[in-house]
């Protein structure tokens, strides 16, 4: 992965500018709800450069990897989730990868989303249209992943993770996605809620939980304002006794490599080799989906394959 370094171009500098971003982990209700508050302002604004997003996929895709961070929040070890998205509006469709070391990686399916008309506010169902929510999840040791759909049902990309936890996974969960843009259309702040019910919670504190959850400030406002991620809980739910138990980094980030696209060129026929080293055009580019990073590659490199 060719990550482009718009905070700096030390590793210090890096450090410096994604310290605050973190998914901490934390107990409400005495132990009978379990909370996650993710701040991701940092990767938000890398997954935006390197995709070279505008600020309606930006909104959408950054969407995209909020959700699948707080649903990888309980992953361990080599565990890592896929949330995506198949549907008939112009989005087309998403696909995000996020994994127990709070890496995420993905992208839209469309390069440009096309607008014919006005955007209602930030109603994104119109953009969407009919389709389907899978979310599939690769739990460490076994054979063959499992795979939850849902069909999206209007409303938010939140409200849509909300129903796929309730009918798939049977476990009563309320989202909350924010992506803060300035007057100049930068990213300054963006962040995440999940609020779910452990077994035996009592039914009246997780509808509670929901309203509240519903009702709260846009997170990456407050974070634009600098709000800090667990202020944000203590501020907004201290009279549910928040307990923070746990938190882990989250970063953009892609294992991508030119060694391993070089074998998928490798891969081609040797008719389609042949084809490609006599006719070109050269060099050959090999893009990654998941991080946008373009891999070259010469006449001679792809001779070498024949």
């Amino acid at each position: 992965m060719e990550k482009k370094l718009i905070y700096g171009n030390t590793v210090r500098e890096q450090l410096m500018a994604g310290r605050l971003d973190k998914m901490h982990q934390f107990l409400l209700g005495e132990g009978q709800m379990r909370g996650v508050i993710l701040h991701a302002t940092k990767l938000v604004n890398e997954m935006r450069a390197n995709h070279e997003t505008g600020i309606l996929e930006t909104l959408i895709l950054g969407y995209g990897y909020l959700g699948a961070l707080l649903l990888s929040s309980n992953l361990k070890n080599t565990e890592r989730t896929v949330l995506s998205i198949t549907c008939d509006g112009p989005v087309t469709g998403i696909s995000v990868e996020a994994n127990a070391f709070g890496e995420v990686r993905g992208y839209l399916k469309v390069r440009h989303i096309p607008v014919t008309g006005p955007v209602d506010g930030l109603d994104l169902a119109p953009f969407f249209g009919n389709g389907i929510l899978s979310v599939t999840r690769f739990p460490e040791n076994q054979k063959q992943p499992f795979t939850g759909n849902v069909k999206l049902s209007g409303g938010s990309l939140a409200f849509n993770l909300a129903r796929y936890s309730l009918e798939s996974e049977q476990v009563p969960s309320s989202y909350s996605l924010s992506v803060h843009f300035d007057r100049e259309g930068k990213v300054t702040g963006a962040g995440g809620l999940l609020v779910q019910a452990m077994p035996g919670a009592d039914p009246e504190l997780v509808e509670e939980l929901a309203g509240e959850v519903a009702g709260l400030p846009k997170i990456g406002k407050e974070f634009a304002d600098e709000v800090s991620a667990t202020g944000y809980v203590l501020a907004h739910l201290a009279k549910y006794n928040p307990e923070f138990v746990a938190d882990r980094r989250v970063d953009f980030m892609c294992h991508c490599n030119r060694d391993r696209f070089y074998k998928f060129l490798g891969a081609i026929s040797p008719q389609e080799l042949a084809d490609i080293a006599a006719h070109g055009p050269f060099p050959v580019v090999l893009t990654c989906h998941n991080c946008n990073t373009n891999y070259s590659f010469t006449k001679e490199e792809v001779e070498k394959l024949i």
